[in-house]
């Protein structure tokens, strides 16, 4: 694969298919929305947020008039609300080409979802886990889609503690418990890619981090969010990685998207590797039953 300095001009035309990106009403998934509608696809936005996600897309009219954008309810911290979008979606769409499930929650005071998950890790993790397995019989129906998983270089300090995953034990670090959140989208991204491996139709299966990316997601972490937005790069960079792995064509699943500068926290997109612990075949199977245990919900 080359390793040329990709950009959004080497994003094929879009015309004709079907993207759901969830987060898309600030950050990564806003950019990669305007990205996506002027490459021509039909974006649906997905969102908790109805009003902001209204300005959204008027705001993009704004630029493009052409823009195919359409808002959906959905609140990922809500398993029923995450069967509620999906049933609608496959009621009313017939193909689905690229689902980037990019919606987070970084470094927020400790509560838990409606499910009783702890926030970090039921949105980050559980909702991404649950929201994907609604929308595979589509996405196997659909030649060539793809999975994109946003992951984080929060996931080198990840650990989880699969005894106590809701943080009900321990008292609550909201730092470690988003790096927990983010090495479980790896866990999720390989194994989800080897379950699929060798089936007919299955849709490709890649990750992607934005490096050290100012965002919205800054908002819990004081002194630490001045810094990024001192030497954070602009989410336009920041997307890149995501949108490499949406569209590049020599993508080949379980492959990793990440910025080529110093540690991967700036630069353009490249092939990235996750570190070690993020590797262990034997987490990602048990953070899998896991997964399944406590949403109830099988692939």
């Amino acid at each position: 694969m080359s390793n040329k300095k990709w950009n959004t001009q080497d994003i094929p035309d879009q015309k004709g298919k079907v993207v759901i990106i969830t987060g898309a009403t600030s950050g990564l998934g806003k950019e990669a929305v305007k990205i996506f509608a002027e490459k021509g696809a039909t974006v649906i936005m997905p969102v908790r947020n109805l009003e902001k996600a209204k300005l959204v897309v008027e705001e993009f009219l704004k630029l493009n008039p052409n823009s195919k954008i359409v808002i959906k309810s959905l609140d990922l911290t809500s398993l029923n609300s995450i069967k509620l979008f999906a049933d609608d979606f496959l009621k009313s769409f017939k193909q689905l080409n690229i689902l980037i499930n990019n919606a987070g929650i970084m470094y927020c005071p400790y509560s838990k979802t409606q499910d009783g998950f702890e926030m970090q890790m039921g949105t980050n993790h559980f909702g991404s886990y649950a929201l994907t397995a609604q929308l595979m019989p589509l996405l196997m129906k659909t030649a060539n889609s793809r999975i994109v998983n946003t992951a984080s270089l929060a996931h080198l300090t990840g650990n989880i503690d699969f005894d106590d995953i809701n943080w009900e034990n321990r008292k609550y670090k909201t730092m470690q418990a988003y790096a927990d959140s983010k090495i479980a989208n790896l866990y999720f991204h390989y194994e989800l890619a080897k379950k699929l491996k060798g089936q007919k139709n299955a849709p490709l299966v890649i990750a992607a981090h934005p490096g050290w990316t100012k965002t919205e997601l800054d908002r819990h972490i004081g002194i630490v969010g001045i810094i990024s937005s001192i030497i954070g790069q602009k989410v336009i960079k920041g997307v890149l990685p995501t949108l490499r792995a949406a569209t590049d064509p020599d993508a080949i699943s379980g492959d990793y998207f990440g910025p080529d500068g110093f540690r991967e926290m700036r630069g353009n997109p490249v092939k990235v590797k996750s570190n070690a612990m993020s590797l262990n075949a034997q987490k990602a199977v048990q953070l899998w039953a896991l997964s399944e245990k406590l949403t109830g919900i099988k692939y």
